[in-house]
């Protein structure tokens, strides 16, 4: 029998149309949920800011942190049937899903030690005539409602990582994942919901139409925009909010890597390999652009190649597959659009670049494909790594840094002044040495530059979005 998903919005009336969720490997039909329509949303938001506009109801800090504590025991023992609920929807290989659902409960454990360690703090008086006789400090509360929009290709850990520091922040929230893979959303608001915390602090829905979810978004009411999407979705979402609503955005980038020529290949090939091929390529910070010293450069594609011929792609819910589908086949259909563009321009295809069936594709490299390829200038969110030849170190970080997406970079070398010359040059908000670019820990910043975003994510960083700081000025002839 088939899951069926209500909607998750106390006292809505209506419904729009339910939808389907099907799995992107073989179109299995998985489960069946209800959606919003403006009624029901209307609902929600009402429901959100009288929450926060009752300040006598709003849940204490303890009783908040008690909550998560017990999500994330909730979780731990739920683990691999979380991992196989997100491989199963998103198409992530079950070994990285479960990697996720792990990362997922660690989430929800560093909103809790984030909120015990960080507070207020001590504003500097009493340090000349007009500050005379006086004391003041800064103390923290709950910024407002906050609309949290997420995206497939993490459908648990981007969900906690949203939803958990809102909670953590006491700040209703209403939660809207992607419509391909909300099931790890839904589940998450229901396990909270199991933990304690009152269904209308947090709400989850999947709208029937762009309209209800631009209704969602934009309305004054909301305080606090967190979206993590493509940069046309976001950017055009940016220009709709309400003035005075704060808002972080997480876009993809088209991450560098520079391998200098005197680069361990052996430590550094499976890395890149891995940043370019996890989750087929549908990580914004998956490694896409290689730029390799032209000394090493063949030598270093035909080794990637190889490595990514070994890739076992199929089943995302089979324990040996290291590649799954994409999200969907039109997607597919694009990446080898691109690819072939490529190859008719002039770059070399060394492995891959064909369609396994109609919804993976085979990993690809492609060497020294032209600059004016949409391969080197768009992001392509699948699993293609390009390589290019470079003579000059400073060519090839002016060639890294002409896109407009600027996210994480990498640098291979064992040089310490190669090394900080890519770091102080490369446009990028974090430079990995000796590491690929999609490395990430959850407590640790998290941000696009230029056109791949705004805020900076990362679980205490994201608290701070969703936490007003307010101060309080005491004048005493006793201070």
């Amino acid at each position: 029998m088939t899951n069926h998903f209500p909607l998750l919005i106390p006292g809505a009336a209506t419904r729009g149309k339910p939808l389907q969720v099907t799995a992107p490997f073989d179109g299995a039909l998985i489960a069946t949920y209800e959606t919003a329509d403006a009624a029901a949303l209307e609902r929600a938001l009402a429901t959100a800011h009288a929450l926060y506009e009752n300040q006598d109801g709003w849940r204490p800090l303890p009783e908040r942190l008690a909550i998560l504590e017990r999500l994330a025991e909730i979780m731990k023992s739920r683990v691999d049937e979380l991992a196989l609920d997100a491989a199963r929807e998103g198409g992530k290989p079950l070994a990285d899903s479960r990697v996720e659902a792990v990362r997922a409960v660690d989430s929800v454990r560093i909103c809790i030690e984030t909120m015990r360690s960080e507070a207020g703090k001590v504003v500097p008086m009493n340090v000349n005539a007009a500050s005379k006789n006086r004391l003041a400090f800064t103390q923290q509360e709950p910024i407002g409602v906050v609309v949290a929009l997420s995206a497939f290709n993490h459908p648990l850990n981007l969900i906690a990582h949203q939803v958990a520091p809102a909670v953590a922040a006491g700040c209703p929230v209403l939660v809207k994942p992607a419509s391909d893979t909300p099931l790890s959303c839904l589940r998450f608001v229901q396990m909270l919901r199991e933990a304690g915390l009152p269904a209308e602090w947090c709400q989850a829905a999947v709208c029937e139409n762009h309209a209800v979810a631009e209704q969602m978004y934009s309305d004054p009411r909301v305080a606090f925009v967190t979206f993590i999407g493509s940069a046309e979705v976001g950017w055009q979402m940016q220009k709709k909010l309400a003035p005075g609503t704060r808002y972080a955005l997480e876009h993809g980038g088209m991450a560098p890597v520079i391998v200098a020529a005197d680069a361990d290949l052996g430590d550094a090939l499976p890395l890149i390999a891995k940043g370019g091929y996890y989750h087929a390529g549908q990580v914004c910070v998956s490694v896409q652009r290689v730029f390799v010293h032209e000394t090493i450069a063949r030598e270093f594609a035909d080794r990637l190649a190889e490595h990514a011929k070994k890739l076992k792609v199929g089943d995302p819910t089979r324990v040996e597959t290291e590649v799954g589908p994409l999200i969907r086949t039109s997607e597919v259909a694009r990446v080898h659009e691109w690819v072939t563009e490529a190859k008719k321009l002039g770059g070399e295809i060394l492995c891959g670049g064909d369609k396994i069936g109609e919804t993976c594709y085979a990993c690809t490299v492609i060497y020294d494909p032209p600059d004016d390829a949409r391969v080197s200038r768009d992001e392509i969110f699948g699993p293609v790594v390009c390589v290019y030849p470079y003579r000059d170190l400073d060519d090839a970080i002016r060639r890294a840094n002409t896109v407009p997406y600027a996210f994480q970079a990498a640098v291979f070398t064992r040089d310490l002044d190669t090394a900080l010359r890519c770091y102080s040059r490369l446009r990028a908000s974090a430079v990995m040495v000796n590491d690929h670019t999609a490395f990430r820990v959850d407590w640790m910043p998290f941000a696009g530059y230029k056109h791949a975003g705004f805020g900076v994510g990362g679980i205490p960083f994201t608290l701070r979005d969703m936490l007003a700081e307010k101060m309080m000025v005491v004048r005493s002839k006793e201070i």
